[in-house]
């Protein structure tokens, strides 16, 4: 079984029932309802907690994203030694995590707000998205596809490029098309095999087993 990272390692079991809460009142209630009082009762905690946990309402809002983009689960270099099997596992754990992620009612909410938000305030929520959360998951999955270039598994020149050749093939249009209204993927699972798959075959070396590329 691949040893797993992002699976909310940052906050305690208490604490992240507490964002669940909160991400929750944001579905339901938008902003306005997003208020400390209002978090507090929700979770069935007092408001001392949540500003020994989290600082005022960025700091809440920086922890909400922090916590949303940790189930988005890449791997843990811990000693693994990833193998053709274990590479296109991690990968499409990744990209069926990631689209589970964008087309959940939580990240679509946030990314409304901040898009409604991006001519005030300095952009202060699109800034958090960016840094607490897409460049969060961008790290992580840069390390698995750089471990995987070490394994002599991957051949890339830039790993960026690689890298993002991955996410648009995982993601295409359809978070665009989501926040616009549309439906989320009916099968993440498949969807996530094909995006792998084709990014096997255009970064995979000779180690990479025919298994780990068929296509779906």
């Amino acid at each position: 079984m691949p040893n797993i990272a992002g699976e909310q390692g940052e906050f305690s079991p208490r604490q992240n029932a507490v964002l669940e809460q909160a991400l929750r009142l944001l579905v339901d209630g938008g902003e306005k309802a997003l208020t400390t009082s209002g978090v507090a009762r929700a979770a069935n905690c007092s408001k001392e907690s949540l500003y020994k946990w989290f600082g005022d309402r960025d700091g809440l809002l920086s922890a909400m994203i922090a916590y949303q983009a940790s189930k988005v689960r890449t791997f843990e270099r811990n000693g693994e030694r990833l193998t053709a099997t274990s590479l296109h596992d991690h990968l499409a754990i990744f990209a069926r995590d990631l689209l589970e992620v964008l087309a959940g009612d939580v990240s679509l909410a946030l990314n409304r707000l901040a898009i409604g938000q991006s001519n005030r305030d300095g952009s202060k929520l699109g800034k958090l998205l960016l840094e607490r959360g897409r460049r969060q998951i961008d790290r992580r999955a840069m390390a698995l596809i750089d471990a995987g270039r070490r394994a002599g598994l991957l051949r890339f020149a830039d790993a960026d490029e690689a890298y993002h050749t991955l996410y648009g093939l995982v993601v295409s249009d359809l978070h665009v098309r989501m926040l616009l209204g549309d439906a989320g993927p009916k099968d993440t699972g498949r969807q996530a095999e094909k995006a792998v798959t084709a990014f096997l075959r255009l970064y995979g070396t000779e180690k990479v087993s025919t298994d780990a590329v068929a296509a779906v």
